[in-house]
């Protein structure tokens, strides 16, 4: 019997699982998946909780109900890869023996690698909602909240889901004035990049919203710590910017025990072949999702899309034949714009988000780079679309892992 060992029972790892038990022998191959929880959590509902949109229970179901029959999930936490050994070694001391391993491991906020941030000011004036438990106490912070200076933060890149903080300033612009307070909030976004977003053209359609919204933006700024006294966010070059309110974006890293195993970066991300999403370092060890080194963002779709290209090429490498399969960092991203609408994104290594429709060529239903409410509605959606059809390995109707360029406008 030949073992796969999946580390992380995510989006990506959970994926991966449904789809090789279904291309796999059964009488040759165990499929091993590795977690530290038993619980999946539905992140890009997170964004929702602190406006009162969702419910945790909403975001949260057992991992068991979608990975396949017959694999072996262990609920454990991974204390190193030994890759010269082909096992992977767990924090109980249980040893498990692959024969190829597929990497899905994430990424988790670090608030600790930020001076201040994680200080006393943690969870009272400072919060962040890239974690279940800051989504909800975020929400009871801003329930009450009499108005002020709101700054929303990122503090490095890369980060999970880029739009997400784009998202949460546009939806907190919404949120205020709902409660008839929208003037009493000075609504202040804060980010490295030197625009509202990492593309040209997407940053200029999106910092134009926030300018129409009164969000005033300041790029550039590399937070080097938190002035706890003053409620001030200090950049290395003493640029400082003010909060009663700070939501931030911690830096992200991947998996601690990428970095136990000495398998990955500064940021402990995996080193992985942009195109097949094979490692660096070792030809039966494979990486997806938030848990590369790609330059891709770190979002559902992208992991959704690359699952495609890993199935063909681990089953090519098993077969001993070459990896043909090529990822071309597709991403497909609805951004909420408050007031029930929305926009849609869809780019990839080489092309910048585009003017056009999706998924149909000048039929849609969805429209790129424009506010629409079908797009809100999309993005609604895709939370019974992500349970229903994403995690358990299912081809999404008409959504192909290669980007379409018909049907955009790329002058």
């Amino acid at each position: 019997m030949k073992n796969l060992v999946i580390l992380g029972a995510g989006t990506a790892g959970t994926i991966m699982a449904n789809k090789l038990h279904h291309r796999l022998d059964h009488a040759e191959w165990q499929i091993t998946i590795v977690d530290r929880s038993a619980l999946h959590y539905y992140q890009p509902g997170f964004l929702f909780i602190p406006f009162g949109l969702y419910q945790p229970e909403q975001v949260v179901r057992n991992k068991t109900d979608f990975l396949p029959a017959g694999a072996r999930f262990v609920i454990g936490e991974v204390d190193r890869i030994e890759p010269e050994h082909n096992q992977v070694l767990l924090a109980n001391g249980e040893i498990l023996l692959y024969d190829d391993l597929i990497i899905a491991t994430g990424v988790d906020i670090h608030p600790e690698e930020t001076e201040g941030l994680k200080g006393r000011l943690w969870r009272t004036s400072i919060f962040d909602f890239y974690t279940l438990d800051g989504a909800v106490a975020l929400a009871r912070a801003l329930k009450d909240w009499p108005g002020g200076r709101l700054v929303v933060n990122i503090t490095e890149m890369p980060i999970k889901c880029p739009v997400a903080p784009l998202e949460f300033v546009l939806l907190a612009d919404d949120f205020f004035r709902l409660r008839g307070i929208r003037d009493k909030v000075d609504l202040h976004f804060v980010t490295p990049l030197p625009g509202a977003f990492t593309k040209p053209k997407a940053s200029a359609r999106l910092g134009g919203l926030l300018a129409a919204k009164g969000v005033r933006v300041t790029p550039d700024f590399s937070i080097a710590r938190v002035d706890e006294d003053n409620q001030t966010i200090v950049a290395w070059d003493d640029q400082a910017v003010p909060f009663d309110l700070l939501v931030t974006i911690p830096t992200n890293k991947g998996d601690a025990a990428i970095a136990r195993s000495g398998l990955g970066d500064e940021l402990d991300f995996v080193p992985t072949d942009k195109h097949t999403l094979r490692s660096s370092q070792y030809p039966n060890i494979f990486a997806i999702g938030d848990a590369t080194n790609l330059p891709a963002s770190k979002a559902g779709s992208v992991a959704h899309f690359e699952s495609d290209v890993l199935t063909e090429n681990l089953l090519s490498a098993i077969a001993g034949q070459p990896l043909a399969a090529q990822f071309d960092g597709h991403v497909n991203c609805f951004i909420e714009s408050g007031a029930g609408r929305g926009l849609l994104i869809d780019f990839n290594y080489e092309v910048e988000p585009a003017p056009g429709k999706f998924p149909l060529p000048g039929v849609g239903p969805f429209s790129l780079l424009k506010e629409t409410r079908l797009n809100h509605f999309g993005k609604l959606a895709f939370r019974h679309i992500y349970w229903n059809l994403l995690l358990p390995g299912h081809a999404m109707p008409l959504v192909h892992s290669h980007m379409s360029l018909v049907g955009k406008d790329l002058s």
